[in-house]
């Protein structure tokens, strides 16, 4: 029998290295309103204490490609909680990629079939993959998903908005962030266990 056809394997170190970081990223964009958006958005963003503990504290580099274009709703909306925990920790690398410069790992990341943005890959200092995040927390994605399925996505966005309104500071996000960052930075000796 053959083998069935294989991905191509990513050398996330290069991705890595083509990205820009932040503030270069942010210069590219697209319109100044969502430039000023962001960067209003990073302002407000208040960490909680634990988050900057574990974040100050990690002792092994994670690394983050984000695939982000500041056009995108959900990514004016997250990317600042990304930038926010990269600016808490020496530790925590994100370079941001474009869909079209890495349309091959793109489409490695597509939401239930369909194109979403941003997706946020986390990459151990070994660049191993270690998991992804987007284009919105879990219980938003399941309300979209629930909504194609029954035929009412215009119900499920507004289920969606309503539960962005009701997390302002993106505490939920940062959250699941969090947890992709302490996968990504597992020591051997506490590795399979969680913190």
């Amino acid at each position: 029998m053959p083998r069935p056809p294989m991905l191509r394997v990513i050398d996330w170190e290069e991705v890595l290295q083509s990205g820009q970081d932040f503030d270069g990223w942010l210069e590219l964009a697209e319109s100044d309103a969502n430039h000023d958006a962001m960067l209003k958005t990073l302002s407000a963003i208040t960490l909680e204490a634990d988050v900057v503990q574990g974040l100050a504290a990690l002792k092994r580099r994670v690394n983050v490609v984000a695939i982000a274009e500041d056009w995108c709703g959900d990514v004016l909306r997250h990317v600042p909680a990304l930038q926010a925990m990269a600016e808490a920790s020496e530790q925590l690398h994100v370079r941001f990629i474009t869909r079209e410069q890495y349309l091959d790992v793109f489409t490695r990341y597509l939401t239930n079939g369909g194109e979403a943005i941003p997706k946020f890959i986390f990459i151990s200092d070994q660049f191993v993959e270690c998991g992804n995040w987007g284009p919105m927390p879990y219980a938003c994605r399941e309300l979209i998903a629930r909504g194609k399925a029954c035929g009412d996505v215009g119900a499920a966005r507004k289920l969606v908005s309503a539960a962005y309104d009701a997390d302002p500071g993106l505490k939920i996000v940062v959250r699941e962030l969090y947890a992709l960052v302490q996968i990504a930075s597992a020591e051997k000796e506490r590795g399979l266990s969680s913190r």
